[in-house]
C-alpha cells in the first residue's frame, strides 16, 4: 500500500501560506462549534521518524483556542500504565465532550514499535487488530470525531532530515540513537504498517495517508481533512462565518 503513494506532490511557498491561514481560520470556526455542539474530538497522528508529526500538529493548534484541546505525545508506558492493559492509558485521556484531544502516537504502537521491537507477544499484537477497530466504533457510535493521519516519508527524505537534525545544534535533541535503530529496520516497519492500514481502515474509522516529503503539501493536507470533516459532522460552513471573513480579509473590523 505505502509503494502506491505518490510522494512528488508539493505546494509553492506562495500557495501554502494562503492556504495555511484559509484554513487555520477555519479550524478556529470550527473549533468554537466543537465546544457549542459538545461533540468530542480525536486526532491521532502517526508516522515515521522526522515525518513532520510535530509540525503538522503546531500548524493545526496554532490558531484553535487553548481552553478547548490538548495535545498528548506518548512515549513508552510507565507507572500505573505499564501495569494496566494498554488500552487505559489512551482510555483515561480521551476528550469530554466539546473538547479535542490530539494524540502525537498513539494505542497503534501495539501493532507497530511494540510488534517489532518484541515488547509484546505474537498473540498480543494480532489480537490488537480487533481491539482497536472496536475501540473506535465504540468512540464514534458515543458521538465522537476521529481522525487518523499516517505521515508518509520516502526512505531518503528520512536520512535527508536526520542528517539535518544531526547538523543542527538547536535541533540535534530531536534526533536519538532509537530513531537510526527503527531506522534500520524499515522494511520491518514498512511491512507492519502495510498491514496495520489494511486491518484498521474502516467505514467508522478511515485513515487518511498523507504524501510527507513536501512538509507544506503535508500540513495543508492535513488542516484541509479536519476543515473538511469537521464542517460535514457539525454542520457548518466556517467560510460563512462572520469571524472567518473578518480574519482573512479584514473587512468589519472597527476604526480607531
Amino acid at each position: 500500500m505505502l509503494d502506491t503513494i505518490d510522494l512528488t506532490l508539493a505546494l509553492d511557498k506562495e500557495t501554502y501560506q494562503e492556504s495555511l491561514i484559509k484554513y487555520q481560520v477555519a479550524l478556529h470556526v470550527l473549533g468554537y462549534q466543537v465546544y457549542v455542539q459538545h461533540r468530542p474530538v480525536v486526532m491521532v497522528f502517526e508516522g515515521w521518524d522526522a515525518g513532520g508529526k510535530g509540525g503538522a500538529i503546531k500548524r493545526v493548534t496554532e490558531k484553535l483556542d487553548p481552553r478547548g484541546y490538548v495535545v498528548y505525545s506518548i512515549a513508552a508506558p510507565d507507572g500505573e500504565d505499564a501495569i494496566r492493559h494498554y488500552m487505559y492509558r489512551f482510555w483515561r485521556r480521551l476528550p469530554e465532550s466539546g473538547q479535542i484531544a490530539i494524540f502525537d502516537r498513539s494505542w497503534y504502537g501495539r501493532v507497530m514499535v511494540e510488534r517489532i521491537e518484541g515488547f509484546c507477544s505474537e498473540s498480543d499484537w494480532k489480537r490488537a487488530y480487533r481491539e482497536i477497530n472496536q475501540f473506535e466504533r465504540q468512540l464514534v457510535d458515543f458521538g465522537t470525531i476521529l481522525f487518523k493521519f499516517w505521515i508518509h516519508i520516502s526512505k531518503g527524505e528520512q536520512l535527508q532530515r536526520f542528517e539535518s537534525r544531526a547538523d543542527d545544534p538547536l535541533r540535534r535533541w530531536k534526533l536519538t540513537e532509537e530513531d537510526w535503530r527503527n531506522r534500520e529496520k524499515w522494511s520491518e516497519y514498512a511491512q507492519a504498517v502495510d498491514e496495520m492500514l489494511l486491518k484498521t481502515s474502516t467505514v467508522t474509522a478511515p485513515w487518511t495517508i498523507v504524501e510527507g516529503d513536501d512538509k507544506y503539501y503535508a500540513r495543508i493536507k492535513v488542516l484541509k481533512t479536519l476543515v473538511d470533516k469537521l464542517s460535514n459532522e457539525l454542520n457548518y460552513n466556517p467560510f460563512e462565518d462572520g469571524l472567518f471573513k473578518t480574519a482573512t480579509t479584514g473587512k468589519g473590523k472597527k476604526k480607531k
